[in-house]
């Protein structure tokens, strides 16, 4: 009897010391742990096909080719990084302006262009489409500088807008890619549909990044310092 109530006791009083002992190695543990910010940061992009500046935003806008070799779509670096990273941007439809088919009433047309996001790899992480209407030249969204139109525009220009997110994978690598899959051009005699390599269906702009920047490297272990043996 006087030994079950010494273990009971011992149990007792150990409980707590145990409890607390746990509670201090957990703390210890998620202190190890740094806490690190997410990072929304303007992406960096090599543009195979650039269409140019816009007038208006200031934004670079690069077209989207189609194909089937991630490296000759829009491709996008992605930092090093902890966990998955988030990416967005702005899709938009690309038109070939004219003052005189907006004249004759002739002008009108219907895009609906699809993109895909791709590792490097080839593998797909998901798709994206735009889908916009012209009729006037207030429909365009951005005139594009450095071309031979009055005011000094390009003909071609990014018409619509719509802001694309989606998640990338933690081991996404260090680039992705935008590619191009098919374009609809509906026009008021007929549909065109293309989807031939290399021609450019759609602009993006405005690529955005958000994610956990990855940990520092860890510092290299000191070598300890030898003992120089006692000479006898």
């Amino acid at each position: 009897m006087r030994l079950a109530i010494a273990v009971l006791c011992a149990t007792v009083f150990a409980t707590p010391a145990v409890d607390a002992q746990a509670r201090k190695t957990s703390r210890k543990a998620a202190q190890k742990v740094p806490d690190i910010p997410i990072s929304r940061i303007q992406a960096e992009w090599k543009c195979s096909s650039e269409l140019g500046v816009g007038v208006a935003t200031g934004r670079q806008f690069c077209d989207v080719l189609t194909g089937n070799n991630p490296r000759e779509g829009v491709v996008i670096t992605i930092p090093p990084h902890r966990g998955p990273v988030t990416i967005g941007f702005e899709l938009h439809n690309r038109h070939t302006y004219s003052a005189e088919l907006v004249k004759s009433k002739q002008a009108y047309r219907k895009y609906t262009a699809t993109v895909g996001v791709l590792t490097m790899d080839n593998t797909l992480v998901d798709r994206a489409v735009i889908q916009s209407e012209f009729r006037t030249e207030h429909d365009l969204f951005d005139r594009i500088g450095g071309g031979a139109g009055p005011g000094g525009v390009k003909a071609v220009a990014p018409i619509g807008s719509e802001f694309i997110q989606m998640e990338l994978p933690e081991d996404v690598g260090e680039q992705v890619s935008i590619l191009g899959e098919k374009l609809s051009v509906m026009r008021p005699d007929g549909v065109d549909n293309f989807s031939s390599p290399g021609r450019p269906i759609a602009t993006i702009s405005n690529v955005m990044l958000e994610y956990r920047p990855g940990l520092p490297p860890k510092a290299p272990k000191k070598a300890p310092k030898k003992t120089p043996a006692r000479k006898r």
